[in-house]
């Protein structure tokens, strides 16, 4: 089995100079700290996607990475511990590696600038090539793969007790008498092992799905293949897509594997399966994944994917900060990140959770960071939300940074000339960064002849305080210190100045559009159900930013889900903690083209709006579907447990959030010991009232009887980006990353309700 030939094909980069470069490898310093910086030999191994670096140590053994948990690849000194442990002149020698997920950093440093930039440019287009690869690709690499470890002695065969390993090894417990039958089916030539085409019919044997064969079946009238006329009627019976011939045409054309059907303009099954695994068949509604929605409508408009305490790695009580933890969430699609802000030494701010002992940043490097990330994902605003309590000096310095770093992109002074008289648009705003905080004045005053007399130097300062709960109240209004705040940095703040929250009617009032409140959790969760229109109408006008309460020292999350249908738009989470409330932010924000902005419905944007989320009168928004979903089968689920013998027992949930008529869950039964393709074929059914709200998200459990069910992956979506018919879905990891080769397998029917 030639299987390098067949890897370095499935990365699409064949006889590339760049490929070659990495499979050499080379020497490389690691750098730790300033005096512990070592050499390491890295390279990418033989199966184009495993880097494996080997230390100089005559007994350390080496470690390998896969190429799929690189998040970034960085040139020059742009770390915490390059800044820290490196001296300038290194400057182009060094790059870091940066992962996915809570791993560190891998700082290096090249023999020569050339040597550097040849390992930055070669990363980066293998990361490109395998992050393009389908995901039929993927799961025959991911196949490919594991028949190379299992292969033990390396003879290119597989003999009966390494066909077991491969097995364990993609997730699959056969059970004996069942594996040695399929064994001696392949086996052709009796030699008692598998080799070349025997390999491949055994491959053949476990890719069968038979969902897809009687599917395709069904349409295949053409002499056991499908015409792009079958293909149509697939199309519009069943996924019920508006599709014509030429569409037909041209998916065979794209899709199909094999020259010779392909020149008879027939689809077999293996060019159907590809089909059904690409973007444009999935579950999600491809045109919503691309930004589809109006971007000229006022920035409160929207939901805004937010960040909570954005510099921290892990809890609230001593974990890390670390720039790294700004460059992951803008990397996510947040839009709003926060900045603790606190007196340093030698006149530099710095940023850490005030009163613990998490590990403190500059405020420099924070703000340097941010604007390094901000657009990489999204190019609409980034708002930067500052927790200030610094000196009046050390603020001067904190705005002297904000204005050299972030240049012209930071937003100074309001859009047009005249005192504005509502938020400009995302559209407007694209590549901007806007500063919330507090300031000295209103905005108006600016705009009047007697503005210099106006100002004051006082504000009072609501910190974000760390209790919760009435009887605080007493505690808070003691914190309600005078802050001191420096011009410079009081003028940056233009659409979005901080002021304390007393009533709607006051808010009505005596607000002006910019001013916008932050609202403790519990306080927010109260309004939100307690007079939810009166937020819904106060949120048409305003922003408003939702936190968690600070006796969530674990930095655990809150539903986000009741804040949203209150209209609430910064609705600001630990995107550090990997949970159930996380999946759901990323599913809301996942449409749109990613841009981390989403549209709030019409009648969340009308003033005069009756909608009560909790009563749900007539209206608009009441337009009732009956969701049908019918569980088939799912592919590659990852390994839970990290012992090899342990096989996962998948069992598969279906949540609705939305609206509290829409909450809804079911559960399909237990697949005992096969995460390689179990099956389920359930159905399932949902009322859900009020679709523009509602989310859907799916999520498979490894059935445990003595502890928690542990969870494998899942997939959350907005319900009005469904996609009808046969569906495969991808699946995301614990930290929101997707697992390469694993997908479910669904059927979508959405009808209008009674």
């Amino acid at each position: 089995m030639e299987t390098n030939g067949i890897e370095k094909k499935l990365t699409g980069m064949e006889g590339d100079p760049d490929l070659q470069f990495l499979l050499t490898g080379g020497d490389l310093l690691k750098v730790r700290s300033q005096s512990w910086k070592k050499t390491r030999f890295l390279k990418l191994q033989d199966d184009c996607k495993t880097i494996w670096r080997q230390s100089k140590k005559p007994f350390k053994s080496s470690q390998t990475f896969p190429v799929s948990n690189i998040s970034a690849v960085q040139i020059g000194r742009q770390s915490e511990g390059f800044k820290k442990n490196t001296e300038e002149q290194v400057e182009g020698r060094c790059f870091s590696i940066m992962f996915k997920g809570r791993q560190k950093n891998l700082d290096l440093i090249a023999s020569s600038e050339e040597e550097a930039g040849q390992w930055v440019k070669s990363l980066q287009k293998l990361i490109t090539c395998i992050n393009n690869q389908s995901r039929q690709q993927k799961a025959e690499h991911w196949i490919f793969s594991c028949l190379r470890k299992a292969d033990k002695n390396k003879d290119d065969k597989l003999s009966q007790s390494e066909m077991k390993s491969f097995l364990k090894l993609i997730n699959m417990n056969l059970d004996d008498d069942y594996a040695e039958f399929l064994f001696k089916k392949c086996d052709t030539s009796n030699s008692g092992y598998l080799a070349g085409k025997e390999i491949e019919h055994f491959y053949n044997l476990l890719t069968q799905r038979e969902e897809i064969d009687v599917i395709y079946g069904e349409y295949a009238q053409n002499t056991g293949f499908m015409s792009a006329k079958n293909l149509v009627d697939f199309l519009m019976k069943e996924q019920r897509e508006k599709a014509t011939l030429a569409d037909g045409q041209r998916i065979i054309e794209t899709f199909e594997p094999d020259e010779h059907v392909k020149e008879k303009k027939l689809l077999s099954k293996d060019g159907f399966l590809i089909y059904l695994h690409n973007a444009e068949a999935m579950i999600l509604n491809p045109e919503h994944a691309e930004v589809y929605q109006d971007m000229q409508q006022p920035l409160n408009h929207y939901f805004i994917s937010s960040s909570h305490n954005t510099y921290l790695m892990e809890d609230q009580l001593k974990g890390p900060s670390s720039t790294q933890a700004y460059a992951r969430a803008l990397l996510k699609g947040c839009r709003c990140v926060e900045l603790d802000c606190w007196d340093g030494s030698e006149n530099e701010p710095v940023i850490y959770h005030g009163y613990t002992l998490t590990s403190k940043i500059l405020f420099k490097d924070a703000i340097k960071a941010i604007k390094e990330n901000a657009f990489k994902t999204s190019d609409y605003p980034v708002i930067l939300s500052l927790e200030n309590h610094c000196s009046v000096e050390q603020q001067k310095v904190m705005a002297q940074h904000m204005s050299s770093i972030l240049g012209s992109a930071l937003v100074t002074s309001p859009l047009g000339d005249d005192m504005p008289k509502n938020f400009p648009s995302p559209e407007e705003l694209k590549g901007k960064f806007l500063i919330k905080g507090k300031r000295l004045n209103k905005l108006e005053v600016s705009f009047t002849e007697v503005a210099a007399a106006a100002y004051d130097t006082d504000v009072t300062e609501e910190e974000e305080s760390n209790d919760e709960g009435e009887e605080d109240e007493q505690k808070e209004k003691k914190s309600k210190k005078k802050l001191k705040l420096a011009k410079e940095l009081s003028d940056m703040v233009i659409y979005c100045r901080s002021v304390h929250f007393n009533s709607f009617e006051d808010a009505r009032k005596n607000q002006s559009f910019y001013e916008m409140s932050s609202f403790k959790e519990g306080k927010a969760v109260n309004l939100a159900e307690e007079s939810v229109n009166a937020y819904i109408r106060h949120n048409v006008e305003k922003l408003s930013r939702i936190y968690p309460s600070g006796s969530r020292t674990d930095s655990s999350n809150y539903n986000p889900v009741p804040l949203w249908n209150a209209g609430c738009q910064i609705v600001a989470l630990n995107f550090q903690t990997d949970c159930a409330e996380m999946d759901v932010n990323q599913g809301r924000f996942l449409v749109n083209g990613k841009s981390g902005y989403v549209l709030k419905p019409a009648y969340m944007r009308d003033s005069a709006t009756e909608f009560d989320p909790i009563t749900l009168t007539r209206g608009e928004w009441l337009k009732h579907k009956t969701l049908h979903i019918m569980v088939i089968s799912a592919q590659q689920l990852p390994k839970v447990n990290k012992k090899k013998s342990s096989i996962v027992d998948p069992y598969v949930k279906v949540q609705i959030y939305g609206v509290p008529a829409d909450t809804a869950k079911k559960v399909t039964s237990t697949v005992d010991n096969n995460g390689f393709n179990p099956a389920w074929n359930e159905n399932f059914q949902f009322d859900v009232y009020v679709p523009e709200l509602a989310l859907v998200r799916f999520v498979i459990k490894d059935y445990d009887t003595t502890s928690d069910n542990e969870f494998v992956g899942q997939y959350t979506l907005p319900f009005n980006s469904l996609k009808m018919g046969y569906r495969h879905m991808p699946l995301f990891n614990k930290t929101g990353d997707l697992l390469p080769s694993a997908g479910l397998f669904v059927h979508i029917m959405v009808l209008d309700g009674e």
